[in-house]
């Protein structure tokens, strides 16, 4: 029998710190699984929502049972297993950025099409980066910023003390999870989201986000509901409309509980 009472929520999960925990070695707990394969079960949406690449997650996305997925920073979505779009970042600042690069001599890759390959022109990225094993760095020497029309992702090789040394890096949303290298990336999942529901025809409201750090902040927004884990940074726990436990603490089940989604 139908459940008249029922309403629809559109629920997103930030992967590392707030799904997946552990160090070394991540793992999910298995309440989160139980508590995520309840929520479908029920007729619940539920969506990875990650900065990374759509080709980087995807296999990672089926083999933790998601079918959905906020990808690209907010700039992708994958919907049934099924990639329905991929927006890239602004080419003209991005190009900006690379051939202040090279006049300055910082090196440089990019991502200019879905896959788990980078590439760069000068075998200098690879060096610079020390060999980074984030994803497959392909040498390319005929590689022409100035012929490559769609950028999604941009890798440049620069330490934080040197960052201020690039003017154009200010124009762009970059990140830097690695010593060697920023990532020049989207970095608001809210507008991945909102496509999401978009999509369905369904209220802002009716989304929930799940987070813990820096790159959640601005899908944390008053329009939906905002689960930051125990363990998220106080900045995200400030914005937050709830405050739940530890990711490793069943944070994900407490959260659903409590607010009587399972």
């Amino acid at each position: 029998m139908e459940n008249k009472n029922f309403k629809k929520k559109y629920f997103f999960f930030d992967i590392d710190g707030t799904l997946a925990v552990g160090n070394p070695g991540k793992y999910i707990p298995e309440s989160a699984k139980t508590a995520i394969e309840k929520l479908e079960s029920q007729g619940h949406f539920c969506a990875i929502a990650t900065g990374r690449s759509q080709a980087m997650a995807f296999d990672y996305c089926n083999e933790i049972g998601f079918k959905n997925m906020v990808s690209d920073g907010g700039n992708g979505i994958t919907i049934d297993n099924k990639l329905i779009k991929i927006d890239p970042l602004d080419r003209e600042s991005v190009v900006k950025l690379i051939k202040e690069c090279d006049k300055k001599g910082f090196s440089w890759a990019i991502s200019y099409d879905n896959s788990k390959v980078r590439y760069c022109k000068s075998p200098k990225f690879v060096e610079d980066t020390q060999n980074d094993d984030y994803m497959e760095t392909a040498v390319d020497e005929s590689l022409d910023i100035d012929k490559i029309d769609i950028i999604y992702k941009a890798y440049i090789a620069c330490t934080l003390e040197n960052e201020h040394q690039l003017e154009n890096l200010q124009n762009v949303p970059f990140a830097r999870y690695q010593n060697t290298y920023v990532f020049v990336e989207p970095d608001d999942k809210s507008v991945g989201i909102k496509s999401v529901l978009d999509y369905y025809n369904a209220p802002y409201e009716d989304a929930v986000v799940f987070g813990d750090g820096k790159n959640d902040l601005k899908m944390f927004t008053d329009e939906w509901t905002s689960i930051a884990m125990g363990n998220a940074i106080d900045k995200l726990k400030e914005k937050a409309t709830f405050v739940t436990k530890d990711a490793a603490d069943d944070g994900i089940a407490y959260a659903c509980k409590y607010f009587n989604w399972i």
